[in-house]
């Protein structure tokens, strides 16, 4: 890495279609949090249902994997920023619905399960359209730095999010869901106000050989395939998360407010990381730091996982979210760069579904090994498994480990301008 000259950590925020984007984008990721934590405890707090909790990420996780094909060519097809603002203003909609039938004592499980059907339905066509957005905000020279602010904001969304819904929700539901619907208004005004984007869209036809693109592109870029399956694998085998309740309680003997410690402590050495990587962006070696990323990301995980030391697992975790935040930053910026304009809605929403996947998936793949073997063993399978995964996935795809800048490759220089 080099450092970069001063004021260069800001230097996506010289544009003031990215700073409208980010604050968009940040209160609307900031808004689901909220709305996530309120509607888990509010659907408890009136059934006692277990079973409907499962069912809440469920029903927002079904949309992304049903229409993969269809929200990535409305990316490519249309005008990226009116998609977001679209999506912003349902969620705004269904935000004022929940508010609205939680003040009149209508709450009941199935119509906020309809609710939150919308409501992934909306995040299914605003992913993809937003991931797509930023390259079109951004000169190529600070698009790596915008990707590290992108992910600085979720990682403090992620963390901040569900401790200011829970504290909302200690004043009440209504509390939580009338600054959830402020929150998306916010955003919804703020993706209006940015300037209209250069982008390459779409303009054959649509057919079935234009809505499988996505697929067809990624599965012969060796590049873009290596980095979308080496996460997918990666957040498969490392569900350490999904087990800290189990360690938090039987194993460190940390009860609720250590398990705060343990659910934060990734999160918070992933936004040190991404404000580094904001003033000290990767120059060279870029392929040899994701690698080198995914191994700490194992190495950590099987820490966590030997553990017997309540403050040997907070650190184990902070250096996971760190070193998964150098991997991220460096694959989201790759699949950025090397996939051509008009295809990044496309490749984006099939990238969205495999970690949507991947995070379910890994969480089922930790939960049932835990039950049958142990928490221990299996978050240790886990680290072992993202080791054996970082050095297959090394020799497997040479042309993905040798990469040496953060840059558009020559073949698609032409295409991007």
């Amino acid at each position: 890495m080099t450092i970069s000259p001063t004021g260069a950590r800001f230097d996506a925020f010289r544009h003031r279609g990215y700073t409208l984007y980010f604050f968009s984008r940040f209160l609307g990721t900031f808004a689901v949090q909220i709305v996530s934590v309120a509607v888990g405890w509010q659907m408890y707090d009136e059934t006692g249902n277990a079973f409907y909790l499962g069912l809440i990420g469920l029903f927002q996780f079904l949309p992304s994997l049903l229409l993969t094909l269809v929200t990535g060519t409305v990316a490519d097809r249309y005008n990226r920023r009116m998609i977001a603002a679209i999506c912003f203003a349902i969620a705004t909609a269904c935000a004022a619905s929940l508010l609205t039938i939680t003040v009149l004592g209508l709450f009941s499980p199935w119509p906020v399960f309809g609710l939150l059907v919308l409501f992934g339905t909306e995040r299914a066509f605003s992913g993809p359209a937003l991931q797509s957005l930023a390259p079109n905000l951004v000169p190529e020279r600070d698009l790596a730095n915008a990707i590290a602010w992108n992910s600085s904001s979720w990682q403090i969304a992620s963390i901040v999010g569900p401790v200011a819904g829970g504290l909302l929700y200690g004043l009440g539901a209504a509390a939580a869901y009338s600054t959830a619907v402020a929150f998306f208004a916010a955003g919804t005004v703020l993706m209006v106000m940015v300037p209209k984007p250069n982008q390459q869209r779409q303009s054959t036809a649509v057919s079935l050989e234009t809505i499988l693109a996505g697929f067809r592109f990624i599965t012969t870029e060796k590049v873009v395939l290596g980095a979308i399956s080496l996460d997918l694998f990666v957040v498969l085998l490392g569900g350490a998360v999904a087990l800290m309740p189990v360690f938090a309680r039987d194993i460190l003997d940390l009860g609720p407010w250590g398990l705060g410690l343990l659910r934060a402590a990734p999160g918070v050495g992933g936004i040190i990381v991404a404000v580094v990587l904001a003033s000290v962006p990767i120059r060279h070696h870029a392929g040899y730091f994701m690698f080198a990323g995914v191994a700490i990301f194992g190495l950590s995980t099987l820490v966590f996982g030997l553990s017997a030391s309540p403050w040997i697992s907070i650190a184990a975790l902070a250096v996971m979210g760190g070193a998964d935040m150098i991997s991220v930053y460096v694959r989201e910026t790759l699949i950025a760069l090397w996939t051509p304009d008009e295809l990044r809605g496309r490749v984006n929403a099939v990238n969205m579904v495999f970690v949507g996947a991947s995070n379910e998936l890994g969480e089922f793949r930790a939960g049932s090994m835990a039950h049958f073997i142990g928490a221990v063993p299996a978050v240790v399978f886990g680290g072992v498994g993202s080791l054996a995964v970082a050095v297959i996935w090394a020799m497997k795809f040479t042309k993905l480990r040798t990469i040496d800048s953060l840059e558009t490759p020559e073949h698609l220089i032409g295409r991007q301008e």
